[in-house]
Formats: structure tokens, C-alpha cells, sequence
């Protein structure tokens, strides 16, 4: 397993994923953040990216506030050692 900390920017106008300094992603989600709504278009734009199902990618922390750590199980750990995340957009 892999965690890795994300930090979530909720109302954007484009939804993606880009990797900042020292590691830490940046995801701009278009969703707002009520009722999990946030979390969720986290965790499906996380799995499209890597390209793994939603099941295996999941918040291990942080599911209320902007900074997660988010969990990466199984094969998608490769990937994730793999990504060198410029900006990632996966259809919404």
C-alpha cells in the first residue's frame, strides 16, 4: 500500500490532479465540499488517473478538512511510484 497527501481544492472549475513540491499532490475538484461530495470526485479522479478501480483507492485520513492522506492499494502502487504527475485530467 501506498499513502500519498493530497491536498484538495473543492468549487474549481476543472477537475485534476498535479504533483507539487516535496511530493504532495494538489487536486482541484469541481464538486463542492457538502455532504462527501468533494471526497468522492477525489477518489474516482485518483483511480482514472492511475487507471485502477475506485475500491482501491481510498482517504485514510483527513476526509473533513483540504489535506488527506489518501490510500493506494495493490498494483496502482507501481503507478503511483511511476507518475510523474504533470496536470492530469480525466474526463468527468
Amino acid at each position: 500500500m501506498k499513502t500519498v497527501q493530497v491536498k484538495v481544492k473543492p468549487n474549481a472549475c476543472q477537475s485534476g490532479v498535479e504533483q507539487a513540491d516535496g511530493g504532495t499532490w494538489v487536486a482541484r475538484v469541481k464538486s463542492p465540499p457538502v455532504d462527501g461530495k468533494a471526497n468522492e470526485e477525489l477518489v474516482t479522479l485518483i483511480a482514472c488517473e492511475l487507471d485502477v478501480r475506485k475500491a482501491q483507492v481510498s482517504i485514510k485520513s483527513g476526509a473533513s478538512g483540504r489535506l488527506k492522506h489518501v490510500q493506494i492499494r495493490d498494483r496502482a502502487v507501481a503507478l503511483v511510484r511511476r507518475a510523474s504527475l504533470a496536470v492530469i485530467r480525466c474526463p468527468a
